[in-house]
């Protein structure tokens, strides 16, 4: 009866420890497919990414050779593009680490998207200072040592933005202006009547920049190629600017409306003929526009 009890007892317990090994067998089993399926995804989306940045390094590549000058910061972001896939390449397999890049990539997205903008921008106003620079040449060469080196300058415009988070400037206009003892502004395009000149744009808004006082410079120049107003000179490391006045403002992450007023040297009137307005971010030329006073 006993040995009847025990063998019933141990068919059970094989019966339980067979269940259990098979259960164990089976989570096992479904437990390596996911972890299979997990590494899977990650492989994919880590070859998305690897796809995605590479995209972005062709579009470097592009706006580089389009540009006669070489855009370092094109370049330098281009290199840091293809430092993010060499070490995405060898890097390990997991969420966090794939997380990071992914991290990685969205900044790179946001900083390419700056820079090719600002990159189009600067194509067009270098075409029409291209063309401006052209029908001035011949006069430019037989003026002095001042002149010449204005020139140096304005060729030298073709250069591009030095950094992303810099102020720029839009919807540049100037004009003549008489301005009344009541205070009061009135815009005229004759040059015999104007008391000052005006120039007034809207300074851009831009989250890279902080916020706080600001400082644009207005180079404002003559039908006779002579900067008026001021005049004076600043030193950007191997660029030296002249200006006509340093707009300085408050700016306070917000597009803002800024007006300058340029006053003739002396008691003279202002020249009758086309003016060139232009707007610098230090060495940098942010806008430019023209008027004519007749």
């Amino acid at each position: 009866m006993e040995n009847n009890k025990s063998s019933i007892g141990l068919k059970v317990a094989l019966g339980i420890a067979l269940v259990l090994f098979l259960g164990t067998a089976f989570y096992s089993m479904n437990l390596y497919q996911e972890s299979n399926k997990v590494q899977k995804d990650l492989t994919e989306e880590k070859q998305k990414v690897m796809d995605e940045l590479s995209l972005m390094a062709s579009q470097y590549d592009e706006a580089i050779g389009e540009n006669e000058v070489a855009n370092q910061n094109l370049i330098e972001a281009r290199a840091r593009i293809q430092g993010l896939i060499d070490s995405l390449k060898i890097s390990e397999t997991n969420v966090k680490s794939l997380w990071r890049y992914k991290q990685k990539y969205v900044s790179l997205q946001k900083e390419m998207d700056v820079l090719l903008a600002q990159n189009d921008s600067l194509k067009v106003q270098n075409a029409y200072l291209a063309t401006s620079l052209d029908s001035t040449r011949v006069r430019l060469e037989e003026r002095t040592m001042f002149n010449d080196s204005l020139l140096i300058q304005n060729t030298a415009l073709a250069e591009v933005v030095s950094n992303a988070a810099v102020l720029s400037a839009v919807d540049l206009k100037a004009s003549g202006v008489i301005v009344r003892t009541s205070g009061k502004v009135i815009p005229t395009e004759r040059a015999g009547r104007s008391d000052k000149i005006r120039v007034c744009f809207i300074v851009a808004k831009n989250r890279l920049v902080q916020a706080g006082d600001q400082e644009l410079y207005i180079q404002v120049i003559d039908p006779k190629n002579n900067i008026i107003g001021l005049n004076e000179q600043v030193q950007f490391d191997e660029v030296t600017l002249n200006y006509s006045v340093i707009s300085k403002f408050n700016y306070e992450n917000a597009n803002l409306n800024v007006c300058e007023f340029i006053a003739p040297r002396g008691d003279e009137d202002f020249d009758k003929g086309r003016y060139i307005v232009n707007v610098f971010n230090e060495k940098d030329l942010v806008s430019t526009s023209e008027f004519t006073l007749k």
